[in-house]
């Protein structure tokens, strides 16, 4: 099957899926000679739903709409992109920042990401989803990470890194949390999914926006990165 009809099929899944939880895609878009890295969040309870995304100047974070309403900020309010020179992180939580730190400190992704488990929210035990662009190393570096429960002994954490060798335009490789809906919810299985990235970042944004499900999204952003790794941009869709 031809990538693009692979990509297609893929997104047409995620179109379907009612519950595909939080997720992360890195690619580049078809059109704007840009990097693209795709963020969202959905939920399903009030807590889950209660928050949005801002961005100041390369960080995105989520905060609460309504401060009355969180019950626990734990696992829902946190950095979900930070960058340094050249380098572009993004993750479902806090690790988020063990990344940052650890990279500054000259350490490696994986170095970084060996520091952490699978979140501790039984019985989902929702995987930790990270990613980075590497605009240092040549030719650029994509790193995909998930640490999941292991199915034998979800008190363990069984760790995969993932780094594509090449990347087209108008193409991404994503993960996300959770494969569908259910109770408890099943975790994402198998490698990292290609995706299309079709136009510019505005219209790949409006295309995810889309296709994620009306009634348990919540927020989506997409950071735009040129192709030297210089400069960055955040474009965000909120629910509330």
């Amino acid at each position: 099957m031809e990538p693009v009809n692979i990509a297609n099929h893929n997104f047409e899944q995620l179109r379907h899926n009612p519950y595909p939880g939080r997720g992360l895609v890195i690619g580049r878009a078809s059109e704007g000679d840009a990097w693209l890295i795709l963020y969202w969040i959905m939920g399903r309870s009030t807590n889950s739903r209660n928050r949005r995304f801002v961005a100041e100047g390369g960080t995105l974070r989520t905060e609460p709409v309504d401060l009355k309403l969180v019950k626990d900020p734990s696992l829902i309010i946190y950095e979900a992109m930070l960058e340094l020179p050249g380098i572009f992180i993004a993750s479902n939580g806090d690790q988020t920042r063990t990344v940052y730190e650890a990279i500054r400190q000259g350490k490696t992704f994986e170095a970084a990401l060996s520091t952490r488990e699978r979140e501790p929210d039984a019985p989902n035990f929702t995987p930790r989803i990270t990613g980075m662009l590497d605009f240092i190393q040549q030719p650029t570096v994509v790193a995909l990470n998930i640490l999941k429960a292991n199915p034998l002994d979800p008190m363990h954490t069984d760790r995969y890194t993932y780094r594509p060798s090449f990347v087209l335009p108008g193409f991404g490789f994503g993960l996300t949390t959770y494969s569908g809906d259910g109770d408890p919810l099943p975790s994402f299985s198998g490698d990292p999914f290609l995706l299309p990235l079709e136009g510019n970042t505005s219209a790949v944004l409006e295309a995810y926006w889309s296709a994620l499900n009306a009634e348990n999204r919540v927020s989506l952003a997409v950071k735009e990165i040129d192709l030297q790794g210089k400069h960055s941009r955040i474009l965000i869709q909120n629910r509330y």
